[in-house]
């Protein structure tokens, strides 16, 4: 066993502690930790193996000094003719972010952020499952699992730790505390990659529960956007024991009447309201005008998947312009995010070369993560949140959400925020989660 300072043996028994409370199963902790290499996830595990085995993050040097020279011999294409972005992200901009990712990034300091974290990684259905797990010292906190989507990360999250596990330093009340599971999903950061066909969202969902109830969470809430949005529906539709409900921010409420129109392009029916059409309009507009990149990854991940392992320019466009694109930010993702911030989520995909495995997953689902039809959101029967961020891919409309969502209880259109709603303001986001998940907590313990 490797030797330790008194800080990380400290660190370690916290990390121990939190795990103990869960009833988790750990062996070799401090060694684990501090003697881990650079992170890797899918190493060989037994399938069989339901221990929950610490995890800590070190990108060894010289793939960060490979990522630097492949920066610096980066072919560039000739400049766009044309003024806007109409034919995607500007030269300069891409340039400019790119030279910052090459001469004055430093990976290592959210690296150190990470880790400071307790992280970890278990095995479920054939495939390492990568995850943050922070209690709350309130007693009576509530467990909540956050999924993150594409091209996010958990990173997304890191913000809402602090408000959610102790919501009192962020001028909330100790009731409304959670217990916080931020996990990867496979094929994303520092999870296992699939191997075969069939990690779907049903089978996310699936693997979500089983890691909430192998943490000793008998009950629980789930949240997600994006990807993490489909998978929460998937969660509820089954609706295994212990789900006291979910929350959203990206629902699922197309009515089936209008998904033909809005997909061939027509006009919005006269019938609809303001808030209806302005909902048409916007998702006429992403199906016409910007979903390209869904339709690619949906039908041939694997080619895309070469660009995006091979070259950072690659990766960095393809990855900046959605963020630009849905941030709340009038396509300046920075008034939101920091380089740094941005750059931390590139850096990760291109650390765990998880371009080509994180777009199988839209393979995988190969669906109208909009339509409530095609999401069967009517099969739902536990409670349902909604909170709607007006820079979101559409505003769904509170007539369109309470049809598609039988069980709705909560409806929220909130102030400022986007489709990245945690990342871009996290205050606001576990102020929602807040009151939201409130009325579900006098359900945990009732019996099922």
């Amino acid at each position: 066993m490797s030797s330790a300072s008194p800080a990380s043996q400290n660190r370690s028994l916290a990390i121990a502690a939190i795990a103990m409370a869960c009833g988790l199963s750990l062996f070799a902790l401090t060694s684990r930790v501090q003697a881990a290499p650079a992170a890797r996830a899918d190493q060989a595990v037994a399938k069989d193996d339901t221990s929950i085995r610490p995890f800590h993050i070190h990108v060894p040097q010289a793939e960060l000094m490979d990522l630097q020279k492949r920066i610096a011999a980066t072919r560039w294409p000739d400049k766009e003719p044309v003024a806007d972005t109409s034919q995607g992200v500007k030269l300069v901009t891409l340039q400019s972010l790119v030279k910052y990712w090459g001469d004055g990034y430093d990976w290592r300091k959210v690296e150190k952020t990470l880790n400071a974290l307790p992280e970890f990684v278990t095995t479920i259905d054939g495939v390492d499952i990568q995850f943050i797990h922070v209690r709350s010292r309130e007693p009576n906190a509530m467990p909540l699992i956050l999924t993150h989507g594409w091209p996010g990360s958990p990173l997304e999250f890191i913000k809402t730790i602090g408000p959610l596990t102790d919501p009192v330093a962020y001028g909330g009340r100790a009731e409304d505390a959670f217990d916080v599971v931020i996990p990867a999903i496979p094929g994303y950061g520092f999870s296992g990659k699939p191997t075969e066909p069939g990690w779907n969202p049903d089978r996310v969902a699936k693997a979500w529960d089983v890691l909430m109830k192998r943490l000793g969470c008998t009950e629980y809430v789930s949240q997600g956007g994006d990807h993490g949005s489909v998978i929460s529906d998937a969660l509820a539709r089954w609706a295994p024991k212990g789900l006291l409900g979910i929350h959203l921010n990206m629902p699922a409420t197309i009515p089936a009447n209008l998904v033909k129109g809005i997909n061939s392009g027509d006009p919005a029916p006269s019938s609809l309201s303001a808030d209806e059409r302005r909902a048409y309009n916007q998702l006429r507009t992403f199906f016409g005008r910007n979903a390209a990149y869904g339709a690619m990854m949906v039908t041939r991940p694997q080619t895309i998947g070469y660009s995006l392992a091979d070259s950072p320019a690659g990766l960095a466009a393809w990855t900046y312009e959605k963020i630009a694109e849905w941030t709340d930010s009038d396509g300046h993702p920075e008034r939101v995010l920091s380089r740094d911030q941005i750059l931390d989520d590139l850096t990760l995909y291109w650390v765990t070369n998880t371009g080509a495995s994180s777009s199988r997953f839209y393979w995988e689902n190969n669906n109208n993560n909009f339509s409530a039809a095609a999401q069967k959101t009517a099969t739902i029967k536990v409670p349902v949140a909604v909170t709607v961020f007006p820079g979101e891919i559409y505003r769904a409309p509170k007539s369109w959400t309470a049809q598609a969502y039988p069980s709705l209880y909560y409806f929220h259109e909130a102030s400022k925020g986007g489709h990245f709603a945690a990342w871009e303001q996290p205050q606001l986001f576990s102020e929602e989660l807040r009151e939201a998940f409130r009325p579900l907590r006098h359900r945990e313990g009732e019996a099922r």
